[in-house]
């Protein structure tokens, strides 16, 4: 131990890296840098069968979208590594094996068919599943002979079967538990490789952690770690064991309810600070009134102290809300660099080629109001990307308006924009509004046909703006065509009898 604040992140790569795992990494990271202390990534990838290729690749490229920088760990290296777990099996082995010679622990030669019997019968008489403690005492003569057989073998720590473990949790407090409802568990398997029991703790010692935040589902596991500390003779870290994430049900946050990826949420549009800030949130709170928090001000403020006890409900709407309140935090040069980056690594079908900088700098405040993802840029901005805009004639003709009185309505747009020695939104924006009135009809009819008639869309970017980003020559086109696809005047109407 050290009296530096040491933490790690250590997360396993067997698959995508969820929100669960990267708040804690969020919180595991902040309360390092509020500290002034050292955030370690360990990998734990000792559970060969369930390791995911590519995972531990995905992880570290989550931590470094988010900006939680690690001062060891993979590609950085340290004074502790190698961290990865697989790469320290010597340590493990040399500890389970002082254990098993100190009577801390013993090898255990039942095999998978008498366990599997052992869960079944157990289940049914108490609803206990764990080990009966067979071979707990065997004695040499009965180890000898399992040995003779080549019988495989587990290493089990040997937990007292009286009294009580207690736990000093930085978040919940104190924590007892009856040492008779823990069962002997199993530290190494018969493959030789470790249990996260064992690993875990033999790395912290090693690493020198000060400290262990993770989720409270771990909180049943710490007795085992606490017992296996004090039979080493090791200091035990502290422990904050962190709320979990919950659906908006209040049921556990799964993949049914959204993205099971902190990564699938940047290919959906949300910036790296939103995600941050939302899930700090998520069962730590600045006090009872802020929302947006910058990530100085996070690292600032953070402390254990206020991480409630309660899950904390992932509430999408919230989060579609901070990012589009981040989103308009931006300079307009750090959106069309953001949407340029985005769109680059997510190509979107909308923009066959991407855009030049200029370009998405003119067009970048034309959404930047209304955008909640960076997804929906491209799709709003399509129409600046084709020939010319795509729309059926009828889309033209607004409510309490016909045909003929919109090809005129835009035939006079046309007289009154030609002449205009400026094509920008100060200068588009009078004569129309004018003209609307001169013609008797309503602003939004005139408008809305000409944002159908230069854009394609009935939802669209402001007006007047878009239409300078387009350019005189090309508004004019657009308003042009769209005059040539009306009659010109109403259809006679057939006589009734």
């Amino acid at each position: 131990m050290t009296d530096r604040v040491r933490v790690r992140y250590a997360p396993s790569p067997t698959g995508a890296t969820h929100v669960g795992n990267v708040r804690t990494a969020i919180f595991t990271w902040l309360f390092a840098r509020r500290n002034g202390g050292d955030f370690v990534v360990r990998v734990e990838d000792t559970d060969q069968s369930r390791n995911v290729e590519g995972s531990i690749e995905m992880l570290l490229e989550a931590l470094a979208w988010l900006g939680l920088d690690w001062d060891e760990g993979p590609d950085v290296g340290g004074p502790y590594g190698p961290y990865y777990q697989s790469q320290r099996l010597h340590l493990y082995s040399e500890t389970a094996d002082a254990l098993v010679a100190g009577g801390h622990a013993y090898r255990c030669y039942c095999s998978a068919h008498r366990l599997a019997e052992l869960r079944r019968s157990r289940k049914q008489q108490d609803g206990s599943s764990g080990y009966d403690g067979r071979c707990r005492d065997l004695d040499t003569a009965e180890r000898a002979a399992f040995e003779r057989g080549g019988a495989p073998a587990v290493v089990r720590f040997r937990m007292p079967q009286q009294g009580t473990t207690t736990l000093e949790d930085m978040i919940h407090g104190e924590v007892t538990f009856e040492n008779r409802l823990i069962d002997d568990f199993v530290m190494v398997r018969s493959n030789g490789f470790p249990t996260y029991h064992l690993a875990n703790v033999v790395d912290d010692h090693h690493m020198r952690i000060s400290h262990v935040l993770r989720g409270d589902d771990w909180l049943s596991s710490s007795p085992r770690h606490i017992r296996l500390y004090e039979a080493l003779g090791w200091a035990t870290p502290r422990f904050a064991h962190l709320p979990m994430i919950l659906a908006p049900d209040r049921s556990k946050l799964g993949k049914r309810h959204g993205a099971a990826s902190v990564l699938e949420y940047r290919e959906m549009g949300y910036l790296p600070q939103t995600m941050v800030n939302f899930l700090s949130l998520l069962g730590w709170s600045l006090d009872d009134r802020t929302d947006i928090i910058s990530g100085s001000d996070l690292v600032g403020n953070f402390s254990i102290e206020r991480i409630s006890k309660a899950g904390a409900v992932f509430n999408v709407e919230k989060l579609n809300w901070m990012n589009g309140a981040y989103i308009r935090m931006l300079s307009v040069e750090e959106l069309a660099d953001v949407l340029l980056d985005y769109w680059r690594r997510f190509p979107p079908a909308e923009i066959p080629e991407m855009p030049d900088r200029g370009l998405v700098l003119a067009m970048a405040p034309l959404v930047q109001e209304r955008l909640k993802e960076l997804s929906e840029a491209a799709p709003r901005l399509s129409f600046f990307f084709r020939d010319a805009p795509s729309y059926d004639s009828g889309d033209l003709v607004q409510k309490g308006m016909d045909e003929a009185r919109t090809r005129r309505a835009l035939e006079a747009a046309l007289d009154a924009l030609e002449p205009l020695g400026a094509f920008d939104a100060a200068t588009l924006e009078p004569p129309l509004r004018a003209l609307a009135k001169e013609l008797g009809v309503k602003v939004g009819q005139l408008f809305g046909s000409l944002r159908i008639a230069t854009t394609g869309l009935r939802v669209a970017p402001p007006l007047f703006e878009t239409m300078e980003v387009l350019g005189r020559e090309r508004a004019l086109r657009d308003i042009r065509a769209a005059v040539n696809r009306l009659p010109e005047r109403e259809a006679a109407t057939a006589p009734t009898d």
